[in-house]
């Protein structure tokens, strides 16, 4: 049995928000899955971009790859040019575009002769999260027109929490293609560390589930990327 709470659609937007708000990972599947290989908010695993934290917990214990790869922003349109040296659109996240100089945190002299693992665990601006090494940052821009109820969704989470930027990665562990269907979404959020899914109306809880009866030996199906 899988239990679940039915959220009407007015809703979605800051109930989403309160979560990631909270510090918990969330798959979000909504409407129609994107086409190639990147989440543009279809089939996506969304996360708070502030946290020092969540690109190395995302990245272990949902990816299950290595805890340096970094994490792409989704950030409102007219929002982008407060926090990256961008100034168009990139809604399909293939523009690299440096964080913002204001938004950065200076690095102590200690931080600076860090080498290799070390370095990621330094804090390098208000949005560590998505930050990377050269504090470069791989970004995707979203409009109301294009998809309304991901874009109200980090409208709500930046007006509750002062940053209308979150992590956006696919859906899916590594080595799998991003999830399609909605037992595919299910058994990704089963098999992972994942703490809520958001599948149209239809929020679930990790804390409410039972474990997969029988569940197949998943991770040495796909090799690593």
């Amino acid at each position: 049995m899988i239990f679940f709470e039915e959220i009407p659609d007015r809703d979605i937007p800051e109930k989403v928000a309160d979560l990631i708000g909270a510090q918990k990972t969330i798959g979000w599947f909504q409407g129609r899955m994107e086409f190639g290989p990147r989440a543009l908010g279809g089939r996506s695993i969304i996360g708070d971009a502030r946290s020092p934290q969540m690109q190395e917990t995302m990245n272990l214990k949902i990816k299950f790859r290595e805890s340096f790869r970094p994490f792409a922003p989704s950030v409102l349109r007219e929002k982008v040019s407060d926090y990256f040296d961008l100034d168009r659109e990139s809604p399909y996240m293939l523009i690299v575009a440096p964080v913002k100089e204001n938004i950065r945190r200076q690095m102590t002299q200690e931080e600076q002769s860090y080498f290799g693992l070390d370095q990621l665990h330094v804090v390098r601006s208000v949005i560590p999260a998505v930050t990377h090494v050269d504090y470069s940052a791989r970004v995707q821009t979203v409009t109301e027109g294009t998809n309304p109820l991901y874009y109200k969704m980090i409208k709500a989470f930046g007006e509750k929490y002062g940053c209308p930027v979150i992590i956006n990665t696919s859906f899916n562990v590594r080595g799998e293609p991003i999830v399609c269907t909605p037992e595919d979404a299910y058994l990704c959020f089963m098999r992972t560390n994942m703490d809520y899914l958001i599948m149209g109306n239809y929020l679930l809880n990790k804390e409410d589930q039972k474990p997969l009866d029988r569940d197949i030996n998943w991770q040495k199906k796909f090799e690593n990327d």
